[in-house]
């Protein structure tokens, strides 16, 4: 009984210590995504400059995207840690 307790235990932290691990690495693409989406976006508009308000909008909005995907992990191992 006590090691069904013990294995009971040791599985539930090792969830989550897999939660927290994935909440970091969901950290970690969020700021690379970003990181690539503006510099490939200054590249751009150090090529085109007539065409930089297109390129702010759109690179707002991929930003946009990258950082609600981040989130929703973030939320997904934070669940995982609670439950």
């Amino acid at each position: 009984m006590l090691s069904m307790l013990l294995e009971a235990a040791a599985g539930a932290a090792i969830a989550k210590m897999g939660a927290a691990v994935g909440a970091g690495l969901a950290a970690i693409g969020a700021g690379i995504g970003i990181g690539r989406i503006g510099g490939q976006a200054m590249d751009a508009m150090a090529r085109q400059p007539e065409k930089m308000s297109q390129l702010q909008s759109s690179m707002i909005i991929a930003a946009a995207l990258v950082e609600g995907v981040a989130f929703f992990a973030v939320i997904i191992a934070v669940l995982a840690i609670v439950m």
